[in-house]
């Protein structure tokens, strides 16, 4: 490991790192915009000057380009390095726009920032500015060329990193343009990124166009709760709307990226059909009356048909901290009917895929992208988890083979732009030649059979789950014994239900006299149900979810739970008279009702729903990249 001295700091790091990366390392923070640690060193933007003064190379050099090596002394304070960077920024602001006050990029743009530290405050330049026309690239990026200062991030990641071929960077000299042949949508599935990437405000989200400044969200770590894979994200919310979200860097998972799903798809935290009161068939009623009514008919029903007439029901969309008080509850109300799946076969599935998965076999994005071979086995990756086809993709660039049995093959070529091998069988993988194999396997579209062929392959393995607390609920499946739902109503022994946070099926539903729902999620049934109550979304709560891997980790409460402002009535706001709570913010964590349930059947008080073998992931820090449970 070289040896170097930074500002009269020492510092030992490993071969191969740049001396930008070595002087973060010691907390000597030296200014760039082209580099970028997922992409590497390409020395466009010329910032990063560095006084070389001792060892093996001399003089200004650009820190990104230079590995470290032993016997450097290198100074960023030198007078002639200063001298450099200040005047490479004069020169990017030459042609910049004066838009600060109205760019969405302002207090979060590393150009203002830069500006500011280079101590550049007056421009000289006279001349006329270079003009771009910018484009229309679909409804979630807006581009503004006139602010590129040409670090090349946005074409890097597009097309090397991502494999999009519809944008790049086109021109020469002083016309370099970024952007596509022709305007329209960007085709790729993690444009996205493009907003978090650029240093300046060339990119910005659309979705939260003037709706606010950086310092004016309510932000804090939150999962993206849309796949199993658990990428860590950070939502940006104000005025109880979530405005938008930006990735959080989990090199063990999502790295410094999310797809478009997860940054863009706000549904149903801000919809306006979301149920956010309790109700009583179909009519307004407050939390007292409606859980008073609850433990009613659950006693008429139980009276009726006698105990386990009554099933509760969970979903992979519940936090764990909700489903591990499903059989709880079940016990409390005498009823050995509860699953956390509604569909036995998902169920099954599910339980097949995480009972094959010890610490040793179990494959992160990480180990996937550092794979020498990689088999995706019965599953569409773009569409159950996106940001796994990006991991795949950077096995393949480098230097993996691509191997898809039974799998979408132009889906993942043409989304991610990798060179494939279609198999007919595991066999014909040659898994002895290679070291570090991995197999991806889905759960939607492969049986049983197929999981536990995957988990036999001598590989490290990845199943690709149905939720995004899929692994906690399957998991919880095969301790409890959870109950076929479906078979049960069939056959008559179940007479009403009660769903936490679970898609019922109209059909399965409609003959029962008795349903109770407590969700999130605007549906048919809401209305319908005998008593419905209204639950958090993960925007509004804190909690836990267990990734596919089996890693879990927190997420922490973003906003106060309510209707937006922007879509409240005139009259609403602001307000003429005092409110406990926000119009529309009488909702509740699942958690929390079901032992409100709990309380009122039994007379116990439950404030903590993790203990047992689940204590540990109490103190969970949402910042520490998760825990595995295995």
């Amino acid at each position: 490991m070289p040896k170097l001295t930074i500002d009269n700091i020492p510092v030992e790091v490993p071969a191969g790192t740049n001396v930008l990366e070595a002087a973060r390392q010691v907390g000597v923070w030296i200014p760039h915009f082209c580099y970028h640690p997922a992409l590497g060193s390409v020395g466009a933007c010329r910032l990063c000057a560095m006084k070389f003064l001792e060892g093996p190379v001399k003089g200004v050099q650009m820190s990104c380009m230079i590995p470290a090596q032993d016997g450097m002394v290198v100074s960023t304070t030198d007078g002639e390095a200063a001298k450099m960077r200040q005047m490479v920024i004069e020169w990017l602001m030459i042609n910049h726009p004066h838009d600060c006050p109205v760019c969405d990029e302002g207090g979060e743009c590393l150009l203002q920032d830069y500006t500011i530290a280079g101590g550049h405050g007056i421009r000289r330049y006279r001349g006329k500015k270079r003009t771009f026309n910018n484009q229309f690239l679909g409804p979630y990026i807006e581009h503004e060329m006139n602010r590129c200062i040409e670090c090349y991030r946005c074409a890097r990641f597009y097309q090397d990193f991502a494999g999009g071929t519809d944008f790049g960077v086109m021109g020469s000299a002083g016309r370099v343009y970024f952007g596509r042949f022709r305007e329209g949508q960007l085709q790729s599935p993690f444009s996205g990124n493009l907003v978090d990437i650029c240093p300046t405000g060339v990119f910005t989200d659309k979705t939260a166009r003037f709706r606010a400044r950086y310092w004016d969200y309510d932000m804090a770590p939150s999962i993206c709760p849309h796949c199993s894979l658990g990428c860590n994200t950070i939502p940006a919310a104000r005025y109880r709307e979530l405005l938008k979200t930006m990735a959080r860097r989990n090199d063990a998972v999502n790295g410094w990226f999310i797809c478009d799903r997860g940054r863009f798809e706000k549904y149903p935290v801000n919809d306006p059909a979301r149920p956010r009161a309790p109700g009583i068939d179909g009519v307004e009623a407050s939390w007292d009356q409606a859980l008073d009514a609850l433990v009613q008919r659950l006693g008429e029903v139980t009276a009726l048909h006698g105990q386990g007439s009554i099933a509760v029901v969970g979903s992979p969309r519940l936090s764990l901290e909700g489903l591990v008080m499903l059989p709880l509850l079940a016990e409390t109300m005498g009823s050995g009917n509860f699953c956390f799946f509604t569909d036995k076969d998902e169920s099954d599935k599910a339980k097949a895929a995480v009972e094959k998965l010890t610490l040793a076999n179990s494959a992160s994005m990480a180990d996937v992208q550092t794979a020498d071979a990689v088999v995706v086995m019965a599953c569409d990756l773009l569409t159950e988890g996106a940001m796994m086809a990006l991991a795949v993709r950077q096995a393949w660039r480098n230097g993996a083979r691509v191997f898809l049995l039974k799998a979408n093959v132009s889906a993942l070529t043409a989304g991610v732009g990798i060179v494939v091998e279609a198999v007919d069988s595991l066999s014909a993988i040659p898994f002895a030649d290679f070291k570090r194999p991995v197999v991806i396997c889905g759960t939607a579209q492969a049986d049983t059979a197929t999981i536990e062929k995957a988990a036999n392959a001598g590989a490290k393995i990845s199943y690709m789950l149905s939720g995004a607390n899929a692994f906690a609920a399957a998991r919880l499946s095969l301790k409890h014994g959870a109950r076929d739902l479906q078979t049960a109503v069939a056959g008559g022994k179940i007479k009403g239900i009660i769903a936490f946070e679970a898609d019922l099926a109209a059909d399965l539903v409609e003959k029962l006299p008795f349903v109770a729902i407590a969700d999130y999620m605007p549906s048919d049934l809401t209305g319908k149900a005998s008593v419905f109550l209204p639950a958090t979304t993960t925007i509004e709560m804190d909690g836990t979810f267990i990734n596919n891997e089996g890693r879990a980790q927190r997420f922490k409460k973003v906003m106060e739970p309510g209707l937006p402002i922007k879509g409240l009535d005139p009259a609403l706001h602001p307000p003429h008279v005092h409110r406990l709570s926000p119009p529309g913010g009488e909702v509740r964590p699942s958690w929390q009702i079901i032992a409100a349930l709990i309380e009122l059947l039994s007379g116990e008080k439950i404030v903590e729903p993790l203990v047992g073998q689940w204590e540990k992931l109490r103190d969970l820090d949402a910042e520490n990249g998760g825990l595995s449970i295995l």
